[in-house]
């Protein structure tokens, strides 16, 4: 599909941690999802993963900082990298990741 609209998409996930795809460009999903609480630390061994904070607050915790996102904030999470996403009720973001990428990591 390449034409939609995000708040339409957003509102029509009633599930947390359940991203769902947007569009595919080249060899990645642009994805969108609902987030509370936390997800397993975890790591991707060859892919990069882009994080952009549409509503809420998402803490990216990473094995030697922490860092904190807000809307309109973005963060890259490198390949190999162990992670760890934390967010309040509400959250909202959007991720680009390469297509086929497993939530939970492959590290």
């Amino acid at each position: 599909m390449n034409h939609g609209n995000l708040g339409v998409a957003l509102d029509a996930i009633a599930e947390t941690w359940s991203p769902r795809v947007l569009a595919a460009i080249g060899d990645c999903e642009i994805k969108v999802a609902r987030i509370e609480g936390a997800f397993e630390w975890h790591a991707h061994r060859s892919t990069d993963e882009f994080f952009l904070v549409l509503e809420g607050k998402l803490q990216l915790e990473l094995r030697d900082r922490a860092v904190e996102l807000g809307p309109g904030d973005y963060f890259v999470v490198t390949a190999g990298v162990e992670h760890r996403p934390v967010a309040e009720p509400g959250t909202r973001f959007m991720m680009v990741e390469r297509s086929g990428t497993a939530p939970a990591g492959d590290v």
